[in-house]
């Protein structure tokens, strides 16, 4: 008994020394912060100490010499927060940094492109970037891209001494991140010369544009593009003494519409247009209807290697990327609308439901809201919802899905995003209004505030997500770039009469050749079909094995 009560003691003591050392570390450790950093938040420091289990206390506090000293310090409360709240709302919109990581940004040169005079290795202007310097950093990123696109680059090597592109001259508005880059450089290695923009002012991974110019292909585009940034790329893409494109591929129909409308002669010699986005093929069946479009068009969107990988696979995997980076939400228990229930509404369900959200769809057409039905989604009225609903996501193509009536009704906190690939989905237009005040909150996060103090989370100004806010997977945008390549190789080297002034799908066969680029992978071994089954089923051995009317 003597015993253990002498060790109980002994135990006691111990403690108390050791609570005594952890008090003194802990206010040694705050004095030393305090001195070290000034920038310090004052709340932040305590809130730090009073999870530990001491028996007083620990609090260090910054004495200011007045009032106003405290009111300031409060207002800025690091150097990264002063440096960002210095700017004005149109700046930081289009700031050169955010969370999808372009890692060479300098967020400190506030200097447009178009004001700097900047030359490659070789000493050519012909190119406007963020910073020709970061090429380097670009490279590595192109390199790493390149391993998982390897179909692309079979693609490469197999036509490369054939040179099927020799003398075509492409531009091109697309997304410029490290895969588009691949297929840059896989076109150039085919014959073609390009010169390139972005379709989105936010997408563009600054060091990979740096690393293309260094190549000497002529990029125009930056990260965080204003709107006469954007138009004012286009143009000089297109607008070269000397040159003269003749095959345009496009995502979005931007460039397609600059060159009808300002370069009437430019767009009657382009010899075809291939176009991968839904509104972008939409204003292609437009010109058609009205008889305007004299060329032929490819529409890569409807292509079954585009629809069906790139739409739905690409992003069930990157709407989560975009949401986390942005907003660092739990996906479990929150009410989601998802409006569209095609090939990217699908992808976004399946992901979102399987991290535990409750999933709703709107859709106007019965048999896509069959299949949600199906599949386990309730289908609403975002209408009827509006007020419950944590987060919105569009995903239609659509333009004012998301109206100024239904945002005045959103719940506070309700966050908002676009995954469809032009920003007329949300009606950003309404919100910049006096009564509403915009406030950041870091790179493409918005919050916008109503008088009566509701607020709503904006992502990416309403447009895209995905490539707005964080990165796309590399293997499925290797489908959608040998699409491409394959639609620009076929349009330029069809025989005259081939194509008509129209817009066509991309032939079945060249779909079945981009999808068994891309087995072995996952060595995957296709079974053969026999004479007999070949001669019963009617189908030559080789394919094409579905006819074009046949839904995947």
């Amino acid at each position: 008994m003597s015993d253990s009560a002498g060790d109980g003691k002994l135990e006691v003591k111990q403690a108390s020394k050791e609570v005594k050392e952890s008090e003194n570390v802990a206010e040694k450790y705050s004095a030393m912060t305090v001195s070290k950093n000034s920038d310090i938040n004052v709340g932040e420091v305590s809130s730090a100490f009073t999870a530990v289990p001491t028996h007083k206390s620990v609090k260090k506090q910054i004495h200011f010499a007045n009032p106003e000293e405290k009111q300031e310090f409060s207002k800025f409360p690091t150097k990264a927060g002063r440096r960002s709240l210095s700017r004005s709302i149109s700046q930081s919109s289009t700031d050169s940094y955010s969370s999808a990581a372009s890692y060479t940004d300098s967020s400190d040169d506030e200097t447009s492109p178009r004001d700097k005079t900047q030359l490659n290795s070789k000493g050519s202007s012909d190119f406007c970037v963020k910073n020709i310097k970061q090429a380097e950093f670009g490279r590595r990123e192109i390199e790493i891209a390149e391993q998982d696109m390897s179909a692309l680059i079979s693609l490469r090597k197999r036509a490369q001494g054939e040179k099927p592109l020799a003398g075509a001259r492409i531009v091109g508005c697309t997304h410029i991140t490290a895969q588009i880059a691949v297929l840059i450089e896989t076109l150039v290695a085919l014959g073609a010369e390009c010169r390139w923009t972005a379709c989105n002012i936010y997408s563009t991974q600054n060091e990979v544009a740096a690393a293309l110019a260094e190549t000497g292909v002529a990029v125009f585009a930056w990260k965080g593009e204003s709107e006469d940034d954007f138009w004012w790329c286009i143009d000089h893409c297109i607008n070269k003494e000397g040159w003269q494109a003749n095959m345009i591929l496009d995502d979005g129909g931007d460039l397609t519409h600059w060159v009808y409308k300002k370069y009437p002669n430019v767009f009657k010699n382009i010899r075809g247009i291939v176009e991968e986005s839904v509104t972008g093929v939409h204003r292609l069946y437009q010109l058609s209807k009205a008889g305007k479009l004299c060329v032929p068009a490819m529409n890569v969107n409807d292509s079954v290697t585009k629809q069906k990988f790139d739409n739905l696979y690409c992003c069930r995997e990157s709407i989560l990327d975009g949401l986390k980076r942005t907003t660092d939400m739990m996906f479990g228990g929150k009410q989601v609308v998802v409006c569209g229930y095609g090939e990217v509404g699908k992808g976004c369900c399946t992901a979102l439901k399987a991290l535990g959200a409750i999933v709703c769809i709107t859709e106007i057409d019965p048999i896509c809201a069959l299949q949600a039905c199906m599949d386990g989604f309730r289908v609403v009225k975002l209408s009827e919802v509006i007020r419950q609903v944590d987060v919105i996501i569009t995903c239609t193509g659509n333009k004012n899905v998301v109206s100024r009536d239904l945002l005045d009704r959103t719940k506070n906190g309700c966050i908002i995003c676009n995954m469809g690939h032009s920003n007329t989905e949300i009606d950003v237009a309404s919100l910049r209004t006096p009564e509403l005040t915009w406030e950041r909150v870091r790179s493409q996060v918005d919050h916008i505030i109503w008088p009566e103090g509701k607020r709503v989370v904006l992502l990416a100004e309403g447009r895209l997500l995905n490539l707005s806010c964080s990165t796309v997977p590399t293997f499925v945008l290797s489908i959608t770039a040998t699409t491409q390549a394959l639609a620009l190789i076929e349009l330029y080297n069809a025989p005259e009469g081939r194509y008509k002034q129209d817009v066509y799908l991309l032939p079945k066969k060249m779909d079945e050749y981009v999808a068994s680029l891309h087995l072995p992978t996952f060595d995957a071994h296709l079974t053969e079909l026999s004479d007999e089954q070949a001669k019963y089923l009617g189908l030559n051995k080789n394919g094409p094995f579905k006819p074009n009317y046949y839904r995947y």
